[in-house]
């Protein structure tokens, strides 16, 4: 019985991980998220994704973000955080901003068109890049 118990948690816990969407944050949030501060104090210095979201242009969101790897990746929605928007200058959505232990990186914008100009390639590319230089 211990064991049928111990799998269904296990299962549970997989279900709840597996998910086929971002995790959001806010304003309030934020800046902890991007700095990977952890109030364990086991802090992070992996890369943290952050896409501006906007509910108008939602069907050219993002959606190739869970094929990145060696990222964490959050959404914020621009209606919900006036003060990170005007903080790193956010005029379109998707823009998606590439941080590593706090610090902007790189910064992938929409156009004029509300379309992302880069694609899931160049931003893995990106990701690597950064993580190459920070291994120095």
């Amino acid at each position: 019985m211990k064991i049928i118990k111990l799998i269904l948690v296990l299962f549970t816990l997989n279900l709840q991980t597996s998910s086929d969407t971002p995790t959001w944050i806010d304003d309030d949030e934020f800046e902890d998220t991007v700095s990977g501060a952890s109030a364990f104090g086991d802090d992070d210095d992996s890369i943290i994704i952050v896409e501006f979201w906007a509910d108008f242009n939602k069907d050219n969101s993002f959606d190739e973000w869970n094929k990145l790897i060696g990222v964490k990746y959050y959404r914020i929605d621009i209606a919900n955080a006036p003060v990170s928007k005007k903080k790193y200058r956010v005029r379109m959505t998707p823009t998606l901003i590439v941080f590593k232990n706090g610090e902007k990186q790189a910064i992938f914008k929409a156009g004029l068109d509300l379309l992302l100009p880069a694609n899931l390639q160049e931003i893995q590319e990106t990701i690597d890049e950064i993580n190459t230089a920070s291994s120095f």
